[in-house]
């Protein structure tokens, strides 16, 4: 199964941080303990290293997930530098947001997408891509004059073909969105 490339990987969980909080007094008291009483008992030398091997695995597991984080944030930021070279080189697009997606075909999907720049959310057919569809995606599309048309109402269901498809980049991780958000003053 894929994983969901739209979703940012996890760096801290409760049972992560209470792991390595406990982990962490574990290690000061048992080697401080070791330490006022060398030459020790075995019990106490095999507690304290017990517990310096937990040490390293708990630092382990927060060294993956900062990588992967690291990891998952850049290929975020190419897929919108991307994006956003795709949409300067194209005449006409717009995004929308992938809100879910309803029922999978062969030959294409259902799903709830929100036009962004109208804040109008529809039920929408596209058809199949070489790039799998997750809720939480922005696509970056032609739109259809033939559907879409100024003082007009919107159609009930909005249809995406293949060929209109142009890009597509996680919603959450926008870095020019950021800046833009980090610069208005607060209200």
């Amino acid at each position: 199964m894929d994983t969901n490339p739209v979703l940012t990987p996890k760096l801290a969980t409760p049972a992560l941080v209470l792991s390595s909080a406990a982990v962490f007094v574990c290690v000061c008291v048992f080697v401080g303990i070791l330490v006022a009483n060398w030459p020790s008992q075995l019990f106490l030398t095999l507690t304290a290293a017990t517990s310096l091997l937990l040490a390293s695995v708990v630092v382990t597991v927060w060294f993956t997930r900062v990588r992967r984080l690291r990891v998952w944030t850049a290929a975020a930021s190419e897929k919108w530098s991307h994006l956003d070279s795709v949409k300067r080189s194209q005449a006409t697009t717009t995004e929308v947001t992938v809100l879910s997606v309803d029922g999978l075909e062969p030959t294409g999907s259902w799903i709830t997408i929100r036009w962004n720049r109208f804040d109008h959310v529809q039920r929408a057919w596209i058809e199949a891509l070489r790039d799998p569809i997750w809720p939480g995606t922005i696509l970056l599309i032609s739109p259809d004059p033939a559907q879409v048309k100024p003082g007009a109402p919107w159609p009930t269901t909005y249809y995406i073909q293949a060929e209109n498809y142009l890009a597509w980049a996680p919603a959450k991780e926008n870095p020019l969105r950021q800046a833009q958000a980090r610069s208005r003053p607060p209200i």
